[in-house]
């Protein structure tokens, strides 16, 4: 362990600790600054001076802050200077609004620079003061550079550290203010005697007291080491004070919190899945078995009651037009019950529903499927229902002469489920944009609820490829890094 590392522990042994083999009262020891501080034995620990510690490197901090910050606060200083300066009549508007988009341009480009290596560097201080864990709260950004400034734009980690990052200046001006002036205190009060004694006409203003002589001087002598207690325990406070505003601003939540929230989504968004599994098969089996059923037998009663009427009259005529009607709707009420979920596809499995989809298409298909097992009903129902939006995208806006459907299975490895790959190929003109609602932003959400990745691709002149990965197992959670 090194010398910063023992420092900056809290749990880091004492030599007495050593001594006597860590049988000291866990209870007499404070493991915070907050608990330091209520302890009438604070000044006998080690937390003043780690306290005091980070109170000077948070003046120093401050300070480069300033320096580098420079080109973000200095368009604001002049923007400032030329309003408190001159008569608002006599500004100038295209100065002013000059020097007022600039220092927006420099907040919004240099701020987040800035502010992501502060954060990183004050987590690092904080184990001076409190204890951790001190985790970011950034999210891990895409591959490629716009994929990290997207995401750490969008991000609240982000825009916490800029406000750290605005606070930490005024923070640090406030430390350098209140130890500035009780340490330069003390000295002076420490060698007071020294200072009068070399004749002339030498006095030292001490507050509401002026000191001309030694022996005026030797009582404030004599309590200079209670302005140092005061200094230190006003380093105390300032430290800890510090540490709760840099603890919400920069810290975020711990790994094993999120990793029991995100349990606790995936379970839900598991129990939803099944839900809407259940209520899709009870409504596609009550549509079955009772409307349906009924219409069948009302067409039926109309075709009986035609053999007892006269071929051609009115009632007949009239009776004729009835069942044809109820025939068309008993179609209509198929294709709403194959739609809720196909009997096919519970029945004989993915392949032949599929083939069915194809078979029903307006546009040629040809599906190639390698699935040697029935998959998990959920599985088998969202690729359905992609295939079946894909096609129907394919005949309604590509205009394509010909698709294809290729669906198969991927081993998962060792202990990780089979993975279900889909593609639908069209050879239309290509060009699909999720953005002008075309159906494929639907697709996306419904094979991400199922854990599942779907890419496009669909450049101009075709031809439009939608690839789908449905893990075959449980509804996994998304990754923790």
């Amino acid at each position: 362990m090194t010398t910063f590392d023992a420092l900056a522990s809290p749990d880091a042994p004492s030599g007495d600790d050593r001594r006597e083999g860590f049988r000291e009262n866990p209870r007499r020891r404070p493991r915070t600054l907050f608990q330091a501080l209520l302890s009438p034995r604070f000044l006998l620990t080690a937390w003043p001076w780690r306290a005091l510690a980070h109170s000077v490197n948070t003046m120093f901090v401050g300070w480069a802050l300033a320096a580098v910050a420079m080109p973000v606060y200095l368009p604001w200083v002049v923007f400032a200077a030329m309003l408190a300066t001159k008569p608002w009549d006599t500004l100038p508007a295209v100065s002013m609004t000059a020097v007022f988009v600039v220092g927006l341009v420099m907040v919004v480009v240099f701020t987040p620079l800035i502010a992501l290596p502060l954060g990183a560097l004050e987590r690092r201080r904080l184990p001076l003061v409190t204890r951790g864990p001190f985790s970011s709260g950034h999210r891990p950004p895409p591959p490629g550079l716009w994929g990290w400034v997207r995401t750490r734009c969008t991000e609240g980690a982000t825009w916490r550290e800029m406000g750290y990052a605005a606070l930490l200046m005024p923070f640090a001006l406030a430390v350098t203010m209140v130890l500035g002036a009780l340490f330069s205190m003390a000295i002076v009060m420490a060698v007071g005697p020294v200072l009068v004694s070399q004749g002339g006409e030498a006095e030292i203003a001490l507050g509401l007291t002026t000191v001309t002589t030694p022996e005026e001087a030797v009582p404030y002598m004599l309590l200079s080491p209670a302005v140092l207690v005061v200094l230190l325990y006003a380093s105390g406070i300032l430290a800890q004070g510090h540490a709760v505003v840099a603890r919400a601003l920069l810290v975020g939540p711990p790994k094993d919190e999120l990793r029991a929230e995100l349990s606790q989504v995936t379970e839900s968004r598991a129990r939803l899945v099944s839900a809407f599994e259940y209520e899709r098969r009870r409504i596609e089996r009550d549509l079955h078995d009772g409307a349906q059923q009924r219409l069948v037998a009302l067409s039926m009663d109309l075709g009986l009651a035609r053999l007892d009427m006269e071929e051609g009259s009115e009632a007949d005529r009239r009776v004729a037009a009835a069942q044809a009607k109820a025939n068309e709707l008993i179609d209509e009420l198929r294709e709403l019950v194959r739609g809720i979920h196909p009997r096919v596809l519970t029945d004989r499995g993915l392949p032949a529903a599929l083939a069915e989809l194809a078979d029903r298409c307006p546009v040629p298909t040809r599906v190639d499927t390698d699935i040697p097992r029935r998959l998990p009903a959920h599985v088998e129902g969202t690729a359905y229902f992609v295939v079946a939006e894909a096609l129907t995208n394919v005949y309604k806006h590509t205009g394509a002469d010909a698709a294809a459907v290729h669906a198969g299975t991927a081993s998962g490895g060792p202990g990780r489920p089979d993975t279900l790959l889909v593609e639908v190929t069209d050879h239309g003109p290509g060009g699909a944009d999720p953005a002008r609602g075309s159906g494929l932003t639907g697709l996306r959400d419904r094979v991400a609820v199922m854990g599942g990745t779907m890419e496009l691709s669909s450049p101009e002149g075709g031809p439009t490829r939608i690839r789908v990965e449905l893990p075959c197992g449980p509804i996994p959670p998304t990754p923790l890094t």
